[in-house]
């Protein structure tokens, strides 16, 4: 029987796990103690076998990751602006939300068709724009990655990001999920999400390349219709990368080394608060069981997506 996985995020503060029916988010309160908020999540694929083909995969895996993602980070940021007396409204989280798809949309559709601009006016070919478009899109990623990492107040939210991947390197090696054996892990995994992004900006190269170059908006529409193909070809490659072997290694080098600025080594109680995030998820028994020291932390359950459902979902992107 195939070893389950699991993979999650850095939030505020914490971190979200999610494995096989269950998601699992765990905060570090100002007191000091855990808090863990847990829901029962059985994934889109459950009971939809046609979700989980080759390439669909990869787009379910998106579409589930960024909405978790985002209902996870939110929930951080509720409860952060709770323990400081403050409390964001509804429309504070809806003009947040629409700011942030509109950047994004902006960075890594618009700018780079409209960079591209000069070179079309001169007459340049099909796949030289293409090819242009892509290197663009991938340096606005690889410097928007690293203009954040530089951040202070984001250096912690890089911290917890790297302590998610030492406990889910500690489950994956075997044996008891502790602070200690989290710790002499690595703070980088090839199943991250920052290399998901690094992945699919290549593979968006080729991809569009079959797309010729229309006007621009029916250039922007198709690059925004494709997304799912690009994500789905870009999970079938992270999956690739985190196999053995030294063509996967060369795959993962990448995405490992851009990690580099979205990780940062963290302290012991930051890997503490990614052990109890991934041991409420974990099902226990065998390897990767979780340690008694887990049980103290506070546990209590929340509608983190909108619903309850259990069922044998996968969260395999590692961060």
């Amino acid at each position: 029987m195939e070893k389950a996985t699991y993979g999650g995020q850095a939030v505020i503060e914490g971190v979200m796990m999610r494995g096989p029916g269950r998601i699992a988010v765990a905060l570090r309160r100002p007191d000091g103690r855990i808090d863990v908020i847990t829901q029962e999540f059985a994934g889109w694929g459950h009971g939809r076998p046609y979700l989980k083909w080759p390439v669909i995969r990869g787009a379910v895996a998106l579409g589930e990751a960024l909405v978790l993602g985002v209902s996870a980070l939110l929930l951080s940021a509720q409860e952060a602006a709770g323990a400081s007396g403050q409390k964001m409204g509804r429309a504070e989280i809806a003009g947040t939300l629409a700011l942030s798809v509109a950047l994004a949309v902006g960075l890594f559709v618009l700018l780079p068709t409209w960079v591209v601009g000069p070179l079309e006016r001169a007459g340049a070919q099909v796949w030289l724009l293409n090819l242009v478009e892509g290197l663009v899109r991938v340096l606005i990623l690889l410097g928007y990655v690293a203009a954040i990492s530089r951040i202070s107040e984001i250096r912690r939210v890089l911290e917890y990001h790297g302590a998610e991947h030492k406990a889910i390197w500690a489950y994956e090696s075997g044996g008891p999920l502790t602070v200690e054996r989290a710790r002499l892990h690595p703070r980088l995994h090839p199943r991250c999400g920052t290399a998901f992004l690094l992945v699919a900006a290549v593979v968006s190269i080729l991809c569009f390349a079959f797309l010729g170059w229309p006007g621009l908006f029916w250039r922007v529409t198709s690059r925004l219709a494709l997304l799912p193909l690009v994500a789905g070809v870009a999970y079938e490659g992270l999956r690739f990368s985190a196999r053995p072997g030294s063509l996967s290694r060369l795959v993962a080098a990448p995405g490992l080394w851009l990690q580099g600025f979205t990780t940062r080594e963290p302290d012991d109680g930051q890997i503490e608060v990614a052990v109890a995030a991934l041991g409420a998820v974990l099902d226990g028994g065998g390897a990767g069981e979780p340690a008694p020291e887990q049980a103290a932390a506070m546990e209590r359950s929340t509608a983190l997506t909108g619903g309850s459902d259990r069922g044998d979902g996968h969260g395999d992107l590692a961060g």
